[in-house]
């Protein structure tokens, strides 16, 4: 039997990480077309509309606005700009007087991102500024005014881009969020309620496992800040998209109570791990009261993206707490009463997304009850 669990385990890792790794090609999948079209495009109109030399800065600066802009687009945009023009103006000045080569190329780049440091540049615009000297120190201008047309280049690369993304081939918002944070949102609940069924049947190694994969969770829901904020730009500078714009808004009003709400349950799982090491008692509300909060933290995010009220989340919330009264009447241990009080924390944060008052909240969640 045991042999059968080791080999079942490989298997299951192994369809996790394939589904993981499908996800993240969903989510990013409209980034890489993106890109590709901006970066044609670029060329495009840099060689043969412009007839621009060396059109190569068009697509560079192009792959560069789309890669570098998943989430505030808008700073990161005229960091890349910034960067460029550093890189243009120090590169080009030091290639005519010492000519190219790599020692060239070194001090020009060294030059570059100092000049970049000088004038308080944030890390994007010194590596803009180094890449962009790169080039000129590696590639021999034929002509002294190389500098204008590379700079145009650059200038096309970024227009082209923002045109793509904002107009021909926009990202939706509210797809590209729930591609990103929905598999970590079913993450949690699905450990909810494998740590329920840990609690439920007393199961250490059960419960260990789901503690892992919960901790295992966090890159991926780092990751969904910067999805989430730049499907918010897009639904403010996008006229296709203006009217998701509302949607967006209250789901990143949302991210600061859902991002405390995954640290407290995060907390409270490793205490209820806590509790099944120290064999304490553990009634059955509160192996039900877990699983109804993975459930209610799933029906949040759906009825968000959906533009719904919340009203099914709130009463699953509400359910919580009846499950986590009818626990402390029979009675918890040590470890058991902080995760009952872990419990009530992530359900207040949860009745506050949903559109209570804080004080409301708290109130509902029993926050000030003896446990």
């Amino acid at each position: 039997m045991r042999s059968r669990r080791r080999g079942a385990r490989p298997a299951e890792s192994a369809l996790r990480e394939g589904r993981e790794a499908y996800e993240r090609l969903r989510t990013y999948l409209i980034l890489a077309v993106q890109a590709g079209l901006a970066a044609g495009l670029a060329w495009f109109v840099a060689s043969d509309v412009l007839h621009n030399p060396q059109p190569l800065f068009a697509p560079a600066a192009a792959v560069g606005t789309i890669a570098a802009a998943v989430g505030n687009r808008a700073r990161r945009t005229l960091e890349l700009l910034a960067g460029v023009f550093l890189g243009v103006l120090v590169g080009n000045g030091i290639v005519r007087f010492i000519g190219a080569g790599p020692i060239q190329t070194g001090v020009v780049v060294a030059l570059a991102i100092s000049a970049a440091a000088v004038f308080r540049g944030t890390g994007a615009v010194m590596v803009q500024a180094g890449s962009t000297a790169v080039l000129l120190g590696t590639v021999s201008p034929d002509r002294p005014d190389l500098a204008v047309p590379r700079t145009a280049n650059a200038l096309v690369g970024v227009v082209v881009a923002i045109v793509v993304a904002l107009l021909i081939l926009p990202l939706n918002p509210v797809r590209i969020v729930h591609r990103a944070a929905g598999p970590t949102v079913d993450a949690i609940a699905r450990e909810m309620t494998a740590i329920a069924n840990a609690l439920a049947h007393r199961d250490v190694r059960q419960a260990d496992d789901a503690l892992q994969r919960l901790r295992a969770a966090e890159a991926a829901r780092r990751n969904t800040a910067d999805v989430v904020a730049a499907a918010c730009e897009v639904a403010i500078l996008s006229p296709w998209r203006r009217r998701r714009l509302g949607i967006m808004r209250r789901y990143a009003r949302a991210a600061e109570h859902l991002e405390l709400a995954y640290t407290s349950s995060r907390e409270m799982v490793q205490w209820a791990v806590s509790a099944l090491h120290a064999r304490e008692t553990l009634p059955a509300g509160l192996s039900t009261a877990m699983e109804h909060f993975g459930q209610a933290f799933r029906l949040l995010h759906r009825d968000f993206l959906a533009g719904r009220e919340p009203d099914r989340a709130r009463e699953r919330a509400l359910q919580v707490i009846s499950d986590i009264n009818e626990a402390c009447a029979e009675g918890v241990g040590p470890s058991g009463a902080v995760v009952v009080s872990q419990l009530r924390v992530v359900v207040s944060q949860l009745l506050q997304i949903s559109g209570l008052p804080q004080t409301e909240a708290n109130q509902q969640a029993g926050l000030n009850a003896d446990v």
